[in-house]
């Protein structure tokens, strides 16, 4: 069987994700942004957690930690280099560090650029990723802890993925970063028609993500630095890919 996944909203615009082996009972909460949004996540999917898989340090993403370590006895791992931010942390987390979730493998990548420390979580065998505040739908994170050619180097290492790896991000950003997307990459149909597609979904009310990586490559331009198209738009033909990207970040920061 394969994992069970409940996103839901917290906060005003966090996503909260319970991850759910069916076979052993065992589950993972992905961050802690709101335990009120968590709680009733935990009585309406009736699956208790047992370990918080958290990304980075920041307020939005630990802000229950040790409410629900108190509540669930779970065990909170997260990354090394932010271990000292991360509230109730038991297990901190390197690249290459060795973590399972329900016998399946968690592979931990280092993604430093939006925090120092930043780490995602990749389940090959579930072909599922937790980027959190690394990438967003049609975006990325903000760069407040490391300057851009490490965010960059960061995001190589997601792009090189499969394809069809489901990517869980933090946020919902989608409306607003589909609109500036429009503005470096316009002449991309595939990009104007999700565009269409996330007014729409917003207008009801109704969450843009998860997405893909595949979804990701032919519509989010900070993942398109190789673009022909986006570079003649932004006058870099001969650009390195890592200055294309940072124009690209500057360009959003000012959005």
């Amino acid at each position: 069987m394969t994992l069970q996944i409940d996103q839901f909203m917290c906060r005003e615009d966090n996503f909260g994700v319970l991850i759910h082996d069916p076979r052993s009972g065992e589950t993972a909460l992905i961050d802690a942004p709101e335990e009120h949004a968590i709680l009733a996540a935990v009585e309406r999917t009736g699956w208790t957690p047992t370990m918080i898989m958290t990304t980075h340090h920041h307020q939005d993403h630990v802000e229950a930690n040790l409410a629900l370590k108190q509540r669930f006895g779970l065990k909170i791992v997260g990354p090394k280099g932010e271990a000292s931010k991360i509230p109730g942390i038991d297990v901190e987390l390197v690249e290459g560090s060795k973590l399972e979730f329900a016998g399946q493998p968690v592979e931990v990548i280092e993604t430093p650029g939006h925090t120092a420390g930043h780490i995602c979580y990749y389940l090959p065998k579930s072909h599922v990723a937790f980027v959190a505040d690394t990438i967003f739908a049609m975006g990325c994170g903000r760069l407040l802890e490391k300057p851009a050619p490490v965010m960059f180097h960061s995001l190589t290492k997601l792009v090189a993925l499969p394809a069809a790896t489901k990517l869980y991000c933090g946020h919902e950003y989608t409306l607003s970063n589909a609109r500036f997307a429009l503005t470096v990459d316009p002449t991309n149909s595939a990009l104007k028609e999700r565009a269409a597609k996330v007014e729409k979904l917003r207008a009801d009310g109704k969450p843009t993500l998860p997405t893909t990586l595949a979804e990701e490559l032919a519509t989010n331009p900070f993942l398109r630095w190789h673009d022909p198209a986006i570079r003649k738009n932004l006058g870099m033909e001969k650009a390195s890919d890592e200055e294309v990207f940072a124009e690209i970040r500057k360009r959003k920061d000012v959005f």
